[in-house]
């Protein structure tokens, strides 16, 4: 391994298919827009738009939908080398609902096994993980093996050496939750949370930022108040707790006592999904910049607010003149 990379992700990607027409059902909605979509993937996507060099790992179906994934990756700069076929299962398509400014209904189809969960450890380029100036996972990668134990391995070998980010990232149907999991349904609630809770346990003692809204850290850590969710996250074992409260801002914490406190940025809402992954992209530029917490925070609110004010996810992630003609104007 002879070259590092800014940021390599790890995690679920897929199809998005976006209406082109809001305000009405997928019953009525006639027309629809294709895009790269999945947590991991569109962080990546969001950091290469703020000109850092970055990866996925991930694996789609060997089907023109997985053909498409790549493309989009290399045409916004993402180096897909870790982007590998599995030949039993289509690539996951997403449909979403789009009732601003705060009603967006996903529906996953990601049956009978998506090939983002396919994910095996031997599978993995160890050195390229240690390498990477950070190293992001999702809570999404642990729902089901062997993607589980490709995650917790992926982290082991990364030891913590420099950036590692556990985003909470909680789906619950992927639990069995309401709508299932990729196999069996279940029970919805604190049934799914108390599955997953031993494993995102395990993830944030190899981590050393954790970032999620209240109630993705409520799966984490059990309790509601962001605070006390973020000092609970710090007790884990992460350095730095950042907590997206929604319309009261975000919250971010270190364990060297620093906070931050910072306000959301208001916008004309359009389409909500895929602000929490351009914030991700954003806070990785912000750690990579060597910021403090609070213009990190800032800029990141701003990245997150640009691309709720715009129809699609990892094709409205801002570039860096963007973001700061956007916080200029503010």
């Amino acid at each position: 391994m002879t070259e590092s990379y800014d940021l390599i992700t790890m995690g679920r990607i897929g199809v998005d298919l976006y209406p082109l027409q809001t305000g009405m059902s997928l019953a009525q909605v006639e027309t629809f827009g294709k895009f790269l979509g999945g947590s991991a993937a569109n962080v990546a996507v969001a950091a290469a738009r703020l000109g850092r060099r970055s990866a996925v790992i991930s694996r789609t179906g060997k089907d023109p939908f997985g053909e498409f994934l790549h493309q989009a990756l290399r045409e916004f700069g993402v180096d897909d080398r870790w982007v590998t076929p599995v030949a039993a299962y289509p690539t996951p398509v997403t449909f979403c609902e789009i009732f601003p400014p705060d009603d967006f209904p996903l529906y996953f189809y990601r049956r009978p096994k998506a090939p983002d969960l396919v994910i095996h450890p031997e599978e993995l380029d160890r050195e390229a993980i240690a390498a990477a100036r950070i190293f992001w996972v999702t809570g999404t990668g642990l729902c089901e093996e062997p993607s589980r134990s490709a995650t917790l391995a992926a982290l082991e070998a990364r030891a913590k050496y420099g950036p590692t980010v556990f985003d909470l990232d909680w789906r619950p149907m992927f639990w069995g939750g309401e709508g299932g999991a990729s196999g069996d349904g279940g029970a919805t609630g604190a049934a799914a949370r108390a599955a997953a809770r031993p494993y995102y346990e395990a993830a944030l003692r190899h981590a050393t930022v954790a970032v999620g809204n209240v109630d993705e850290a409520e799966v984490a850590t059990g309790l509601r108040d962001p605070k006390a969710c973020a000092q609970a996250l710090l007790d884990m074992g992460v350095e730095l707790a950042v907590v997206k409260q929604g319309p009261k801002g975000v919250l971010a914490v270190h364990r060297d006592g620093r906070v931050a406190e910072v306000p959301p940025t208001p916008v004309e809402v359009v389409n909500g999904l895929g602000a929490g992954d351009s914030f991700g992209g954003a806070l990785c530029h912000g750690l990579l910049s060597g910021w403090e917490l609070e213009p990190m925070m800032r800029y990141a609110n701003a990245a997150g607010a640009i691309v709720a004010s715009r129809l699609a996810c990892s094709s409205a992630m801002p570039t860096r003149e963007e973001v700061e003609e956007f916080l200029a104007g503010r």
